[in-house]
């Protein structure tokens, strides 16, 4: 009997499949390419990459953190210590990184302007060798891998709103384009793979989005306004405040790139994923202000080179080819964000 036991359990591990022992012997429970998967996530220690493997563990998946820890925090991932199919790995995805995975979710790249412009240089290195390095990871071990891009690849747009097939309006010398080129090179390097060797991708072009565990020293514009309403000070509006963006609350945005990723191979994207629902930047602050019960006054500051006056997605693409609907409205989402912040602050 046990030696026909660690036989079954043997041919099983061959073929990767999933297997239960008990004392019927060994059962196979699924294909593992089917259901337990064990994915990488890049900049998982980071505000959507912790959210993405919260959602993937409670999939039943095994999940592969990548991080370096640059803007992502162990704080972020310290819930999961415990769980046996988590693992956390330090490591700059600049550098190659040998692992075998079954997927691969590209999402290392600092993403605030306060961040990537602090080494633009790397920023650019991030995206651009970040990119070639999970391809050729990809490549190597057959295995599907999603790229998250960003409306900045749209630049400041002259078209409104932003569908997949626009081209986009970026200053490619501008302080904010080691984020913005570096993004577009990486959909370039996704694409050529995809059509020189055949490797299956997906591209994300994720607009604005918020929640618990942003940064609090990102800068960008959610958690800027919350800071400082909860602590008293003046709410600051950069331009006339009259400039708008679409915010997707973090949940529905995970949901989105796991729709994506689990979608037919011939649906490559790109695709936009963000909230239709479009608000200035002073109707954003007067919304911070009502839900943090603050009385900070709201100043003005000349707006910064190359900020885009107007992001907005057409998610028509998502929502025929991933049936995805972002469901939460910003005064929603704001509850739970402006809690955590709170919390974090005391």
């Amino acid at each position: 009997m046990g030696t026909r036991l660690i036989a079954s359990a043997t041919q099983a591990w061959e073929k990767n499949e999933c297997i239960n022992i008990n004392q019927r012997g060994v059962e196979l429970v699924a294909r593992l390419y089917d259901s337990c998967k064990r994915i990488l996530v890049t900049g998982g220690a980071g505000f959507l990459g912790s959210h993405l493997i919260d959602k993937l563990l409670k999939q039943g998946h095994e999940v592969l953190c990548v991080d370096n820890l640059f803007t992502g925090t162990k704080r972020n991932i310290e819930h999961l210590n415990a769980d046996p199919r988590f693992e956390f790995i330090r490591h700059d995805v600049t550098f190659p990184l040998y692992l075998e995975v079954d997927e691969i979710y590209n999402l290392a790249c600092p993403a605030s302007p306060i961040h990537y412009q602090h080494d633009p240089v790397q920023t650019t290195k991030t995206s651009v060798h970040g990119a070639i390095n999970m391809l050729g990871l990809a490549k190597r071990i057959k295995c599907r891998i999603l790229q998250a891009s960003t409306s900045e690849v749209y630049g400041d747009p002259a078209i409104h709103p932003q569908t997949e097939g626009y081209w986009g309006n970026v200053n490619p010398i501008g302080p904010r384009s080691c984020y913005d080129e570096g993004k577009r090179c990486a959909e370039t390097l996704f694409f050529d793979y995809h059509r020189q060797h055949g490797l299956e991708i997906k591209v994300a072009r994720i607009f604005n989005t918020y929640g618990p565990r942003m940064h609090p020293s990102d800068g960008r514009v959610v958690s800027n306004f919350i800071i400082q309403a909860l602590r008293g000070e003046p709410i600051t509006l950069y331009g006339d405040g009259n400039q708008t963006r679409s915010f997707c609350y973090v949940d529905d945005l995970i949901d989105g790139l796991i729709r994506l990723m689990d979608s037919p191979a011939a649906l490559t994207g790109p695709i936009n994923l963000g909230n239709p629902s479009e608000f200035t930047m002073r109707q954003l602050a007067d919304l911070v202000l009502e839900e943090t019960k603050s009385s900070s006054p709201i100043v003005t500051r000349p707006l910064p080179q190359d900020d885009p006056r107007q992001r907005k997605p057409d998610i028509a693409l998502a929502q025929k080819n991933l049936g995805w609907l972002p469901t939460i409205s910003l005064q929603d989402g704001l509850k739970p964000t402006v809690a955590y912040f709170r919390d974090l602050y005391g």
